[in-house]
């Protein structure tokens, strides 16, 4: 199959690397990006053909993936236009509806908007996905193969549901990576050597997450079996539901929903 990428960034160059792993790799790759040196090195590493700036060239391919960032898509979406000839378009654009997408490409429907997060750098990702009307059971089906060569996918039944998707999965990452330095922080204050506070937080974290992911129970039986009456689990987790924790992050995650909301009001606007 051959994918044009527009934006060859980290997200682009993600996923063009896990293409590329897929036994027999069937790909060919196109990518438009300003950036020279960028430009060289998916050329030298992946044998991607890259262009400048869109052309007719540029978007010859079943697939045309947008990678750019959310404040440049409209100019980016209206040059390119002119060039695209009924081809399934995927939009990794935070905050971007698909509607306006598809007015800026005058008016076209084969849109799959997706929500990726950043383990996707590393094929640990997981994607959020919602398609517009116009597309097909074959499209849904290739675009989920393309967002999974960087890990998992979960559909949306109703494009508005990204906003949440973005506020747990897509800035997901971001309060781990939170939570891990303030555990590793408490550690240092206990006394620990900043060495082996990251160690010991960041292999618990990875390790609990796994033994999650592994499991048929939910998180909070897994929690009750660390948790003895009296112990040392009951009482740190005693403090933080006194602090409301868990209120904090549903409100952390309803301002991180509302703002993707926002921008996609903000970004979507033609003036």
């Amino acid at each position: 199959m051959n994918i044009s990428f527009i934006g060859g960034g980290n997200m682009a160059t993600a996923l063009i690397g896990g293409l590329s792993r897929q036994a027999g790799n069937p790909h060919r790759f196109r990518v438009v990006e300003p950036v020279a040196t960028q430009r060289d090195a998916l050329g030298t590493r992946f044998g991607a053909h890259c262009f400048e700036i869109p052309c007719a060239e540029a978007l010859e391919a079943e697939v045309i993936v947008f990678a750019v960032k959310p404040q440049q898509m409209r100019e980016v979406a209206r040059r390119c236009a002119p060039l695209l000839r009924g081809q399934l378009v995927i939009s990794i654009a935070a905050g971007i509806r698909a509607v306006d997408l598809s007015r800026w490409l005058g008016g076209h429907q084969r849109i799959v908007r997706t929500m990726p997060n950043t383990p996707a750098l590393i094929g640990l990702g997981i994607t959020g996905m919602a398609m517009l009307d116009g597309g097909s059971p074959d499209d849904r089906q290739v675009a989920e193969a393309i967002l999974g060569a960087v890990g998992s996918t979960v559909w949306v039944d109703d494009e508005s549901k990204l906003d949440a998707v973005t506020a747990v999965s897509g800035s997901g990452p971001a309060y781990v990576f939170r939570f891990i330095e303030a555990v590793e922080q408490a550690g240092v204050a206990l006394g620990l050597p900043a060495a082996e506070a990251r160690q010991l937080t960041i292999a618990t974290f990875v390790g609990a997450a796994q033994l999650a992911a592994q499991s048929d129970e939910p998180p909070s039986v897994l929690r009750e079996r660390v948790t003895s009456k009296g112990g040392t689990t009951a009482a740190a987790l005693g403090v933080m539901a006194a602090g409301g924790l868990g209120e904090l992050i549903e409100r952390a995650l309803a301002a991180a929903c509302a703002r993707g909301a926002e921008m996609g009001e903000a970004f979507g606007r033609d003036d």
